[in-house]
């Protein structure tokens, strides 16, 4: 299957996300950092830390979804025309295989992408093997237009 091709890629948009973790929420709680951007494409990162591991010594799979969703969203950005805004409509997560240490490293691709909505597929990786796979879709918001002074 052949990716989109984009008409907008905002690459200042992309730089100041690149190694961003939030400050706030469980992107922060879960140390989620992007680590590349290319229009289409995102790689983000998370940590497995003892925190997010269960009492049978794997991360619980919402973990997983959450990295996805995240994913799902902001890869949306540096392709959008400036003001709009993603919003995740819907997405699948297939977990594979139990994980309790190193790193998860998720890959995102827009695999279709209108005015209005975009098909998103995740593979999520750790310690060298595929753990998640995820497809979602994405609801593209435009600004709401500013009212007419009176």
């Amino acid at each position: 299957m052949r990716s989109p091709t984009f008409d907008t890629f905002n690459e200042k948009w992309a730089e100041r996300m690149i190694g961003r973790i939030s400050r706030k929420g469980i992107d922060s709680y879960l140390n989620l950092k992007i680590t590349s951007i290319e229009p289409g494409r995102l790689v983000c990162e998370m940590p497995v830390v003892d925190e997010i591991i269960t009492n049978i010594g794997n991360m619980h799979g919402g973990c997983l979804s959450v990295l996805c969703d995240h994913v799902l969203g902001t890869i949306m950005y540096p392709v959008m025309p400036a003001g709009y805004w993603a919003a995740t409509t819907e997405f699948k997560v297939n977990l594979l295989a139990p994980v309790s240490k190193g790193l998860c490293v998720a890959t995102g691709e827009i695999m279709s992408m209108s005015k209005r909505m975009a098909v998103v597929q995740i593979q999520v990786e750790n310690e060298g093997r595929l753990v998640a796979l995820a497809q979602g879709t994405s609801t593209i918001v435009p600004p709401k237009p500013k009212p007419m002074p009176t």
